[in-house]
């Protein structure tokens, strides 16, 4: 998206620097991630960058409203609501799609929200990675906000994460982990912070208490969990058998606390107005359907990667469904290929990491996430067969 820099790093791209830096990221830590790396960064200007912040800031305006936690007491199902929720989340990321304005400038347009943690280690390594490997990238730029380098990145997440408990009280938790997609990051999470990627079925309860084994076979407290199960995929395993229950009033601290997955989350878009976000509604609210029914989109409101979402809705797809408390109606978000590449242009949709620590007023964003797609969606099943697609990061200017 900087003209100059674009043309630069096209220029002088080259295969055999792409092997070698995907050879790189393999070497990171043995593992190579199942889904595809782009074969670039995305160079975000000054202004654009400006407006991703501004539209973060109208988001969690909202948020930081003494009432959000009343507004987002319908968001959750008695079945999954966890004690001991805490006063914010951790972690807040936000997904927003390159579109196109009014005036035919470029905008970001929200897509969705989680109050829950994203690729926050997998990207710095991403995008050290992309610096180290190809020409044309100025020493300047960084996938980082708030004045942040690498270190000092480090250190926030500690602080968050591991806070002031011993790194081997503290597990990253997850359903079978070493299946996971994002098991890249958590190879990531254990390298910088020190703590222990766990699977649910090995904890073990005492009381109040849990615990793991550790490699002599001893038992370890555990203190604090980085939290990474989503009870989407928790319940269609019912083959999984763990000896605690995430709605047992535990001696542990969530980090973040799993009550906020749904908090904020698509069920959070309704209450949202500014000009980055497109206009939603509940199903079982809306008295009429819109007139221009073409332009929107209906999304169950607590599905995973995108499942049971349809683009092209008629008056009786909305009238079929049964569960309408669980459906939102939401603007159509048209995507512009705004990324020059070698072949065809690219649509960007980037994520926004945010973090919360104790003591903030506010989440900040500190880091960045960016998907590449040719395809009519972004999506792996669109495409298949395409190049300068799939994951990504985007620089921005130091400010």
């Amino acid at each position: 998206m900087i003209t100059h820099l674009r043309k630069a790093y096209n220029a002088a791209f080259s295969q055999e620097e792409y092997v070698a830096f995907l050879d790189h990221i393999h070497s990171l830590y043995n593992h190579t991630p199942p889904f595809r790396v782009s074969e670039t960064p995305v160079f975000i200007p000054d202004d654009f960058r400006d407006k991703l912040l501004r539209a973060c800031d109208d988001i969690v305006d909202v948020v930081v409203q003494p009432n959000f936690k009343a507004l987002t007491e319908g968001a959750m199902k008695p079945e999954h609501r966890v004690p001991n929720e805490d006063a914010h989340p951790h972690f807040m990321v936000v997904d927003f799609g390159i579109c196109e304005g009014s005036n035919g400038e470029l905008v970001p347009k929200l897509i969705e929200m989680q109050g829950f943690p994203s690729l926050y280690f997998f990207q710095t390594d991403l995008a050290e990675g992309y610096c180290q490997y190809f020409k044309n990238i100025p020493e300047t730029m960084t996938p980082l906000f708030e004045g942040l380098d690498t270190e000092g990145y480090y250190d926030l997440l500690r602080e968050v994460i591991v806070g002031d408990s011993n790194p081997e009280n503290v597990i990253l938790l997850e359903v079978e982990p070493e299946k996971q997609n994002t098991l890249v990051d958590f190879l990531g999470t254990a390298k910088y912070l020190g703590i222990k990627i766990l699977c649910l079925t090995k904890v073990i309860k005492k009381g109040r208490e849990l615990f793991y084994k550790n490699g002599n076979g001893d038992l370890v407290k555990i203190e604090r969990i980085y939290n990474r199960v989503i009870f989407d995929e928790l319940d269609r395993r019912p083959d999984l058998t763990f000896g605690f229950h995430f709605t047992d009033d535990l001696d542990v601290e969530w980090v973040g606390h799993p009550n906020w997955f749904f908090r904020i989350s698509k069920y959070t878009l309704p209450f949202l107005k500014s000009d980055f976000v497109p206009k939603t509604y509940f199903l079982d609210k809306l008295t009429e359907y819109p007139s221009d029914l073409e332009n929107y989109v209906l999304k169950p409101l607590f599905s995973f990667s995108g499942q049971g979402v349809k683009i092209n809705i008629t008056q009786q797809d909305l009238d079929a469904v049964e569960d309408r408390s669980n459906h939102i109606l939401q603007e159509k978000v048209t995507y512009v290929a705004a990324l020059e590449t070698p072949t065809e242009p690219a649509k960007i949709e980037i994520r926004m990491l945010m973090l919360w620590k104790n003591g903030w007023e506010r989440p900040k964003v500190v880091n960045n996430l960016i998907r590449l797609s040719k395809g009519i969606m972004i999506g792996v099943r669109y495409n298949k067969d395409k190049d300068w697609v799939g994951a990504s990061v985007g620089l921005f200017n130091r400010k």
